[in-house]
């Protein structure tokens, strides 16, 4: 079995998509209908930077979407595949959640890219600049980090945000907070602790004006079922409910991204190939989460695609 994968914020680069736009009248589409929906020439952005407007959430969030979809679009439209046929699973870390209902049909991807916009901007304004902080904790398991976690909130925030892989945790919250638990790390036995360049506390309590925000989004612009399940960042299992995708959606926000535990559920229900479109972030996180051997793919570039392919 086959799952399709996603990534999430941190994998935007500049430069990204551009050669796939270059090669593939397909991706300039995609890129060109991004575009239209956000009114805004988010792909020269992509393309040329600068880098500090790209790595700004509301533009972040998008770009990365739009890179993941155009990728999977070119080796549907151009290699003649559709991802009912070849994928039995969808996921995405994070804002990849979102990019994984679009390749699943939940979306369309004007209405991804707009919804992704929105969450940007009302996850930027949930916490005023300064406020939040996240940090990666790096050699530490999920009890360990939420011990630590615990012992630094000091009645403030701070918790953890990602489960990413069974060496690397990341922990969410007031600035403050998230500072005791980095100065703290040695005690607990963490290897490190490395404070993020992220620009809000995400997926913390904090977020809960912008879980506000994304409920009437997509209350307004509410999911369809999609073409396979979505195994859902907040559970961790696979869901197809458009309501109960919607309603995860909103806690999403605010909620851990359990994705450790999302590729063990994969893993136990099948999947043996994990592919990610338009990043190689994922895959490094799945190969050390899986408790076997599964075989992880990273597809960015049309050498990539065309090697997918022959594969399917």
């Amino acid at each position: 079995m086959r799952a399709f994968i996603f990534p999430g914020q941190g994998s935007q680069a500049v430069g990204m998509g551009k050669a796939l736009a270059d090669a593939s009248p397909v991706a300039r589409e995609v890129f060109q209908e991004v575009d239209e929906a956000l009114g805004q020439n988010l792909f020269k952005l992509m393309s040329e930077g600068p880098e500090d407007q790209l790595t700004l959430t509301e533009n972040a969030q998008p770009a990365i979407m739009a890179n993941a979809i155009a990728t999977l679009r070119v080796l549907e439209k151009e290699g003649g595949v559709t991802l009912a046929a070849k994928a039995d699973y969808v996921a995405g870390h994070s804002l990849g959640e979102y990019s994984a209902l679009c390749a699943a049909g939940a979306f369309d991807l004007a209405t991804t890219a707009r919804l992704l916009k929105t969450r940007g901007q009302a996850m930027q304004a949930a916490v005023p600049v300064g406020v939040g902080a996240m940090a990666a904790l790096l050699g530490a398991d999920i009890e360990t980090a939420q011990k630590l976690a615990d012992a630094a909130a000091e009645g403030e925030v701070c918790t953890v945000a990602n489960d990413n892989d069974p060496s690397q945790v990341v922990i969410s919250g007031h600035k403050g907070a998230v500072e005791r638990a980095v100065a703290l790390v040695k005690d607990y036995g963490i290897k490190r602790g490395v404070l993020l360049p992220v620009s809000a506390p995400f997926h913390c309590p904090l977020m809960q004006p912008a879980a506000d925000a994304m409920a009437e989004a997509l209350g307004a612009s509410p999911p369809a079922a999609p073409l396979v399940p979505v195994v859902a960042n907040v559970t961790a299992s696979p869901v197809s409910d458009a309501d109960t995708i919607r309603d995860l959606l909103v806690q999403q926000v605010t909620g851990r991204v359990r994705w450790r535990e999302s590729v063990g559920a994969m893993e136990e229900i099948g999947v043996g190939q994990f592919v990610e479109f338009g990043g190689k972030v994922l895959s490094p996180m799945v190969k050390r989460s899986a408790s076997g051997e599964v075989e992880t793919v990273s597809v960015i570039s049309m050498d990539d695609i065309e090697a997918l392919l022959k594969t399917l």
